[in-house]
């Protein structure tokens, strides 16, 4: 079975997309022939093997309107797409639409339908053709959650080709933090100094300003924050930080190494993820809380995002840019080790049940062989 992934970038660029075009190519590396098409962040095209997958990385212009800016991305697609059983894309990838109308190519094709496209409305007029010419002529259409489909005008028109595959994470992680927990690292502690942490890039999708604010109006004033991760807004939430007095009690790391960003989540006692627009579509960092058996306050968007941590189960769900729900879920769990610690087992529980990686690399496999069955 011959295999060509299409994405825009490709480890060692981390971003979650990359991350699941990886786990995907090193995952069924072995029982395929598979090979990875993406393009440069900048510079001249190159072959290469990175985790034992051929990578094949177009050149490139630059980043423009957050796409790569390659012409021989064009070419590099029509050239390998000769040999591809299947060719998988990842979308929304605009350069990747228009790649494969330019390739001739007749073979089957598998979509991982993403995200929205949410900020670029002009463009997105202009591309909307074409991405819906492109669903249109797909085999099939992955989705991570059931909420991409219902949160979606676009994915509604193709419910007969959609099927559900989460995200997942490996043993290798799930022994790791399984000896996180067993070393006591619970989010059960008693003291009134709740750790709150959140991971990701600081920009406006992200929901860091309402967080900050929400934080501001605990009436829990021992709690600390920790914020994990660089961005554009980082000296903006810094400022805001310094205005609503609680500078001492947040703690902005900025970007660390991956090894630290474990030990973070390991000590804390919850995970937020206040993201407030439809850019966030998952949040594959849910997951890895939740793996290490931390509650998590997520929010209500539109998307995936609350079908991963379950309000009530495994966390608590508010409005996105609520402040006041917000203040009031950290409070909750500020003040409640019981219930921190239920929410914190009954995740660890959920990850084990549905979000393995080697489950889940499985029902791809099984996916790809009842497309080429078609």
């Amino acid at each position: 079975m011959r295999i060509l992934q299409v994405s825009k970038l490709y480890p060692p660029k981390i971003g979650g997309v990359e991350r699941i075009v990886q786990q995907i190519a090193e995952g069924l590396n072995d029982k395929t022939d598979m090979q990875v098409l993406v393009c440069q962040e900048k510079g001249r095209g190159c072959d290469e093997v990175y985790g034992g997958v051929k990578v094949r990385r177009s050149g490139s212009l630059g980043i423009f309107l957050s796409m790569p800016l390659s012409f021989s991305f064009l070419h590099d697609l029509r050239r390998l797409s000769k040999d591809a059983d299947i060719i998988h894309f990842h979308m929304p990838f605009p350069l990747g639409d228009l790649a494969y109308f330019f390739s001739g190519y007749k073979g089957k094709i598998v979509i991982w339908w993403h995200m929205e496209i949410v900020r670029q409305k002009k463009a997105m007029a202009i591309y909307r053709p074409m991405m819906m010419k492109f669903l249109e002529r797909a085999d099939l259409i992955m989705v991570a959650t059931e909420g991409h489909v219902k949160g979606s005008e676009v994915l509604q028109q193709f419910k007969d080709k959609i099927v559900v595959i989460p995200f997942g994470l490996d043993d290798a992680f799930l022994e790791k933090s399984l000896a996180a927990i067993g070393k006591g690292n619970t989010a059960a502690t008693t003291s009134a100094a709740t750790n709150f942490l959140f991971i990701g890039r600081l920009v406006y999708y992200k929901g860091c300003d309402v967080l900050l604010e929400a934080f501001a109006k605990m009436g829990n004033k021992e709690a600390h924050l920790t914020l994990v991760g660089g961005g554009p807004m980082k000296e903006e939430l810094e400022t805001v930080a310094t205005s609503y007095g609680i500078k001492d009690r947040v703690h902005m790391l900025g970007s660390i190494p991956y090894e630290n960003l474990l030990q973070h989540i390991a000590d804390c006692d919850v995970f937020v993820l206040p993201s407030s627009e439809r850019t966030e579509a998952f949040g594959i960092v849910q997951i890895e809380a939740m793996a290490y058996g931390k509650p998590v306050i997520n929010t209500n968007l539109p998307t995936g995002v609350p079908y991963v941590s379950l309000h009530g189960k495994t966390g608590l769900t508010v409005e996105p840019k609520d402040v006041k729900g917000l203040t009031e879920a950290m409070d909750r769990l500020a003040n409640d080790a019981d219930l921190r610690q239920k929410f914190g087992k009954s995740a660890r529980k959920r990850v084990e049940d549905e979000y393995r990686l080697s489950s889940i690399l499985d029902r791809i496999y099984a996916q790809y062989e009842k497309v080429l069955e078609k």
